[in-house]
């Protein structure tokens, strides 16, 4: 990251490293001035640019350009942050000595550990230019195309297309300095078909890693099918989850496998760790490294993260560590901790479950009767040892009889443990990076699951 980059939104810049280290080295010098025993600065900058879209038109077109520069200072064995949105010397000034001050006023925190220092970290490239430069010109004609679409369909389409870039850059006065940047792109797009609707949604760090049209194409022969759906009994029923509700269940694992969870008797892992809990066909890793992946190379404190075996075969083998968890339990930091000061420690954030060759056809097709799920929404926790979660099916929930869709159902409220879930996969496709509106990105398959629990259907 040594040239400034080209943005969509009306041509701003990211800042360039050397302009990012002239920054921290500024607070560096500021707090030291100040007295502070040890600082860490953290500068976030982003640029993000959107077209929003309902009934059919575009009806906003939002372009931002935001850096915050976030100060922890250390004095006495007591921390703090403050943070700020100038960059001006007098502005950092005062964020430096606001966070001394916050410190000076906190109690000391037992077992308070040095800043890191410099680290070694694997390079990754996210940064692409077919992202960066699109214009809103270029959203715009996708979003119409959809729009066109819906109204050939005697449809109504509403969503998001948006696009935007991103970078991080982390220093301390003991010589750590890590820098990263990425590009996204994000299209979301709903069809109503009164009063049926379904829905399609796809993320990925370069635009060209999915095309709105068939998005677009996919949601409008949905909530086509989903006309006309019948109220069914509640009960059990064997399940196809498609990626986005796969993932919106399965993400609220992730803070489990944190070793601060465990030692706070937060987590479904307690007194499970190296027993199959899962199928034997459930493989889970934490690895930011996937090409599917999003994200930093480091942690909040700038340790380089490490991938890691969270589930083999079924079996949960491994957790996450900061710093202070790793020498807690006398393991070594796995890269995953938050900045400090935190209350929740580490958590895993590139979750990568392993997939099958099943696709959803064939899944249909293999299944004499049962339910094909297009996502799922406003998921509660009920049991947090067991993983019971409540929700709820939405835009698209159809009816798979002798292979063949038959009908659309009536959404259902569900209470499903997700252990007994992760027991019950009969075949998985492969995994994606999937993205919903619950849950972080992450890369998961398809799931067929026997046995999944529902409770009563909803009003809509």
């Amino acid at each position: 990251m040594t040239t400034r980059a080209q943005s969509a939104s009306g041509g701003a810049l990211l800042a360039s490293e050397s302009e990012l280290k002239k920054r921290i080295a500024t607070v560096l010098r500021l707090g030291k001035i100040a007295g502070a025993d040890e600082t860490e600065i953290q500068v976030d900058e982003t640029i993000d640019a959107l077209a929003r879209f309902a009934n059919n038109a575009i009806h906003q077109n939002v372009a931002e350009h935001g850096i915050t520069v976030s100060i922890r200072t250390v004095v006495d064995g007591r921390s703090a942050r403050a943070t700020t949105n100038r960059l001006d010397e007098d502005s950092l000034r005062t964020a430096v000595e606001s966070s001394l001050q916050l410190a000076h006023s906190q109690p000391k925190i037992p077992g308070l550990l040095p800043l890191p220092g410099k680290q070694r970290y694997r390079k990754v490239n996210r940064f692409a230019k077919e992202t960066a430069v699109l214009t809103p010109e270029d959203r715009a004609r996708a979003v119409k195309k959809a729009c066109d679409l819906a109204i050939r369909n005697g449809q109504v389409a509403a969503g998001v297309f948006s696009t935007g870039q991103s970078q991080l850059a982390l220093g301390n006065s003991r010589g750590l300095f890590a820098a990263y940047r990425h590009t996204q792109a994000e299209f979301s797009i709903t069809m109503q078909n009164e009063p049926a609707a379904s829905w399609a949604k796809a993320n990925s760090g370069s635009v060209r890693a999915f095309d709105p049209q068939q998005l677009a194409a996919r949601a409008s022969e949905k909530a086509r099918m989903a006309k006309d759906a019948q109220e069914l009994a509640p009960g059990k029923y064997t399940v196809i989850l498609e990626p986005a509700a796969a993932l919106d269940l399965v993400g609220f694992l992730f803070y489990d496998f944190a070793a601060t969870a465990i030692d706070d008797q937060r987590s479904c892992l307690v007194k499970r760790m190296g027993k199959q809990l899962f199928g034997k066909n459930i493989s889970i890793i934490d690895d930011v490294y996937h090409p599917l992946q999003l994200g930093a190379p480091f942690d909040g404190e700038g340790v380089p993260r490490q991938r890691v075996t969270l589930v083999q075969s079924g079996v949960p083998r491994n957790v996450v560590y900061s710093r202070a968890s790793a020498k807690k339990d006398g393991k070594k930091p796995t890269g995953h901790g938050f900045g400090l000061p935190n209350e929740y420690g580490e958590a895993p954030m590139n979750l990568v479950f392993g997939g099958g060759d099943w696709s959803v056809e064939k899944m249909i097709a293999n299944t004499g009767r049962g339910l094909l799920v297009t996502r799922v929404w406003y998921i509660r926790e009920v049991d947090p040892y067991e993983k019971v979660m409540t929700g709820m099916t939405r835009d698209g929930l159809f009816l798979v009889e002798n292979g063949k869709i038959t009908s659309a159902v009536r959404n259902f409220r569900f209470n499903q443990s997700l252990i007994e879930l992760l027991q019950n996969v009969e075949a998985m496709g492969p995994a994606v990076r999937a993205t919903a509106e619950e849950a972080f990105e992450m890369v998961v398959p398809a799931m067929k699951v026997h046995g999944f629990h529902f409770t009563e259907p909803t009003k809509f």
